[in-house]
């Protein structure tokens, strides 16, 4: 058995729907949620910045917090760094969030399937590699959307979340995709506002449940030897990286999560 925490990293709080899904179906895992707020956004930096950023930050998480499983919420740091992670902590277990481009192009029809997610997810060559040739993919890069979710979501009405929404899908379905593939983790908080706004003519696919059976998969190997002992009560922390106070809504965020708060450089 291995009590180790299974680490969630974003730059963020758009991994926080991954880190729930996981810890419904598995709550006797300890879990580190790292938020890297210093460096926050991600999806405005070029790839090479991105895998300093991201190596430098797991070198530190894996001296202070030593993970069994690093879970990357976000689409950009995986399309970015997830190879050179691999590669620079080949003993870590990596998870990464791909945007769910295979099932979309399988149940779509009109041969047109929509990436909705950062600037460098969409131009990412990965993105394109996964559709082949089979269909036309028409990515939008929704910047204002991940800082809305980051800075409003919480605060914000079911009017201003639809509106904000609304815009994206009507582009989609003015562009004939039928299929809407939501590529930035951010996102997941506005997935019954999408599917509101979107259905029946067009559907909205994500990773959710792909990533919690992933990381599953890992915990199960070997006969389960990274499963937590299960009389062992979770210890589930929320980190931020930076050295300011975090604001009251990280706080109401960890309540939120029943994870205590603390900022990684003092750990």
């Amino acid at each position: 058995m291995d009590n180790r925490p299974i680490l969630f990293l974003d730059s963020g709080v758009g991994g926080v729907p991954y880190c729930r899904d996981f810890i419904r179906c598995n709550p006797t895992e300890t879990i580190y949620y790292c938020a890297d707020r210093r460096n926050f956004p991600y999806g405005t930096r070029g790839q090479a910045e991105l895998v300093i950023i991201l190596t430098t930050l797991m070198e530190k998480l894996i001296k202070t917090i030593n993970p069994k499983i690093a879970v990357l919420a976000c689409n950009t740091a995986t399309v970015s760094a997830l190879a050179e992670l691999r590669q620079r902590f080949p003993e870590l277990p990596f998870v990464g969030t791909v945007p769910a481009i295979k099932p979309a192009i399988q149940a779509g029809k009109t041969g047109t399937v929509g990436v909705l997610g950062t600037a460098r997810t969409i131009n990412d060559p990965y993105i394109l590699n996964l559709a082949g040739n089979t269909c036309t993919i028409t990515g939008i890069a929704a910047p204002d959307l991940v800082t809305f979710v980051e800075q409003r979501f919480f605060s914000a009405n079911e009017k201003e979340k639809s509106e904000i929404v609304k815009e994206y899908i009507n582009r989609f379905r003015a562009a004939g995709a039928d299929t809407v593939v939501l590529g930035c983790t951010h996102f997941l908080f506005l997935l019954k506002e999408f599917k509101k706004e979107a259905e029946p003519d067009i559907k909205i696919f994500d990773s959710l449940d792909g990533i919690t059976k992933r990381i599953e998969s890992l915990l199960d190997d070997n006969n389960g030897k990274l499963r937590a002992e299960n009389n062992i009560l979770p210890q589930n922390r929320l980190l931020l990286t930076g050295t300011e106070p975090p604001a009251s809504s990280w706080q109401n965020l960890a309540e939120q999560l029943g994870f205590s708060l603390s900022l990684l450089d003092k750990t």
